[in-house]
C-alpha cells in the first residue's frame, strides 16, 4: 500500500471495526450478565408460587403432604423449573420429574449459581430456604444460550459491513484531507526552470500542511533566486567576454595579415584563431541557453508540411555526409501539417546530424527517419557509431558533455541545446539504442499542430 489515503483507510477501518469489537464484547457480556439476573428473578417469583402452596404452617406437614403438594402444583410448571426440596437434615423430599432422576449440583455458600447437570442443557439455579425445607429451583439457560448465538451472529455480519463502509468512509475522509497534499504535489511538479515564480497557493490556516506549503515556498524562494544568479552569471560572463576576445582576434588576424611571420609563428596564430571562434561559439551557445531558460526566445510558429522541410534539409545533410564519406538516407512517413518554427527544428537537426558524423566511422551511414502521426510528429537521426551506455543516455544532454571519446571536437553543447529548443516547442528528447543494439539514435518529438 503505497498511497498514504489508502493506508489511511485501512487504518481506520481497522480501528472503527476493533472499536466496534470491543463494544460488541461489552454488550455481550452485559447482555448474558442481564438475561442471567432475569433468570434468578424467574427462579425467585417459581419460589413465591411454590410457598403459597406450603404455608402457612410448613413445619408440621408430614414428608408426605409436601411431596403430594409439590406434584400437585410444581407439574404444570415443569416446562420451565427444575425443582428439588430437601428436609432441614438434608434429606431429600421432592424432585420434579424433568430432572430425569438426577439431582441438581448445590454449591456451599451459595444461593444462585449455574448447575450442570448431564443429559440437561445448562441450568440456573437459585437456594431458597423455607422453614425446615430448603428448596431448589432451577431454570434452563439454553434460551440464553439461543439468544447469546444470534447476538454473536449479527456481532460478525456487523464487524464485516463495519470494515467495509468504514473503509471506503476513511478513503473518502483521506482523500478529503489530503485534497491540500495533493495540490501541493500538482504545483510543486509545474514549477521548474522555465516558471519558478510559481508558487504554492496557502490559505489562512496555520496547520501542518499549511506550515508545509509556505517551507517549500521559501525553499522555492532560495532556488529561484540560485537559478536566477546563475543565470546572470552566465549571461554576463559570456557578455563581457565577447569585447577582449573579438580584441585579441583582431590582434591576431592583423600579425597574420602583415606577415614576417616564421612558419611555426604563423601556425600559432593560426591556431589562435581557430580557438577564439570555437570560444565565440561557446559564449553564443551559452547566452542561447541562458536565453531558453528563461523563455526569452520567441519562437515564430509556422504550420507547414514536414515532408517539403525535411527533403530541403537532407539535400544539404547528403553533400556534408558524402564530404566526410559517409552515406545519408532519409525515410519520411505520414502527410500532413505540424507547427513548428523551421529555423530552429533546422538548428536541432543540424547538431543531431555533426554528432552523428562525428561518432560514425568512415563508409558508415546515417539515417533520419520522419513519421508525422494524429499523436505527434516523431524524427529519429541514427549513426553507426560506438554507441552510448544506457546509464550514459540521458546524461549526454547536460552541458559540456561529448560523445565518443571526446576527440571530435565541439563545444559539448549540442544535444543541450537541441533539448532547450525542444522543450521550447512543447516536445521530448532522448536517445535509444540503434537498430541491433549498434550506434545510437536520437529521437525528438513534437506535439501535432
Amino acid at each position: 500500500m503505497k498511497s498514504i489515503g489508502v493506508r489511511l483507510a485501512f487504518w481506520y477501518a481497522l480501528a472503527s471495526t476493533a472499536t466496534l469489537a470491543c463494544l460488541f464484547q461489552a454488550g455481550s457480556y452485559f447482555l448474558e450478565r442481564h438475561a442471567i439476573h432475569a433468570l434468578d428473578l424467574l427462579n425467585a417469583a417459581e419460589f413465591e408460587q411454590v410457598k403459597t402452596r406450603l404455608v402457612p404452617e410448613p413445619g408440621v406437614l408430614a414428608p408426605e403432604a409436601v411431596r403430594e403438594r409439590m406434584r400437585e402444583g410444581v407439574v404444570h410448571d415443569s416446562v420451565l423449573f427444575y425443582v428439588e426440596v430437601y428436609m432441614e437434615e438434608g434429606g431429600l423430599l421432592y424432585r420434579s420429574n424433568n430432572l430425569r432422576g438426577q439431582g441438581i449440583p448445590r454449591i456451599a455458600g451459595r444461593s444462585v449459581y449455574n448447575a450442570p447437570v448431564e443429559g440437561l442443557p445448562e441450568l440456573r439455579a437459585g437456594e431458597f430456604s423455607l422453614g425446615p425445607l430448603t428448596l431448589v429451583i432451577a431454570t434452563s439457560k439454553r434460551h440464553i444460550r439461543s439468544v447469546m448465538i444470534g447476538y454473536e451472529r449479527s456481532f460478525y455480519a456487523l464487524l464485516a459491513v463495519m470494515f467495509v463502509v468504514s473503509a471506503f468512509v476513511g478513503y473518502g475522509l483521506s482523500r478529503l484531507a489530503l485534497r491540500p497534499v495533493r495540490l501541493i504535489q500538482a504545483t510543486a511538479a509545474r514549477i521548474g526552470s522555465d516558471n519558478l515564480g510559481e508558487r504554492i497557493h496557502v490559505g489562512d490556516g496555520d496547520d501542518e500542511i499549511a506550515n508545509l506549503a509556505r517551507l517549500l515556498n521559501r525553499m522555492f524562494d532560495r532556488l529561484e533566486a540560485a537559478f536566477n544568479q546563475t543565470r546572470r552569471f552566465t549571461a554576463e560572463a559570456s557578455h563581457e567576454l565577447k569585447t577582449p576576445l573579438s580584441l585579441v582576434r583582431l590582434q591576431a588576424e592583423k600579425l597574420a595579415l602583415e606577415g614576417g611571420l616564421s612558419a611555426v609563428q604563423e601556425e600559432a596564430v593560426h591556431m589562435q584563431l581557430e580557438e577564439i571562434a570555437r570560444l565565440n561559439q561557446i559564449i553564443e551557445e551559452l547566452l542561447f541557453l541562458s536565453r531558453a531558460e528563461a523563455r526569452a526566445i520567441t519562437l515564430q510558429f509556422k504550420a507547414q508540411d514536414p515532408r517539403a522541410f525535411l527533403e530541403s534539409f537532407g539535400a544539404d545533410a547528403r553533400v556534408l555526409a558524402e564530404s566526410r564519406g559517409m552515406q545519408f538516407a532519409d525515410r519520411i512517413v505520414g502527410d500532413g501539417q505540424a507547427a513548428f518554427d523551421p529555423k530552429w527544428i533546422r538548428q536541432v537537426l543540424l547538431n543531431l546530424l555533426a554528432n552523428a558524423l562525428n561518432v560514425s566511422p568512415p563508409g558508415g551511414s546515417i539515417t533520419l527517419r520522419s513519421d508525422l502521426g494524429a499523436a505527434a510528429w516523431r524524427v529519429e537521426i541514427e549513426d553507426d557509431g560506438p554507441g552510448v551506455p544506457a546509464d550514459q543516455r540521458e546524461r549526454i544532454f547536460e552541458r559540456f558533455v561529448r560523445l565518443g571519446n571526446g576527440t571530435e571536437g565541439g563545444s559539448g553543447l549540442g544535444l543541450a541545446i537541441s533539448r532547450s529548443i525542444v522543450g521550447l516547442h512543447r516536445g521530448t528528447i532522448r536517445a535509444e539504442p540503434g537498430a541491433a543494439g549498434r550506434g545510437l539514435r536520437i529521437v525528438f518529438e513534437l506535439p501535432p499542430g
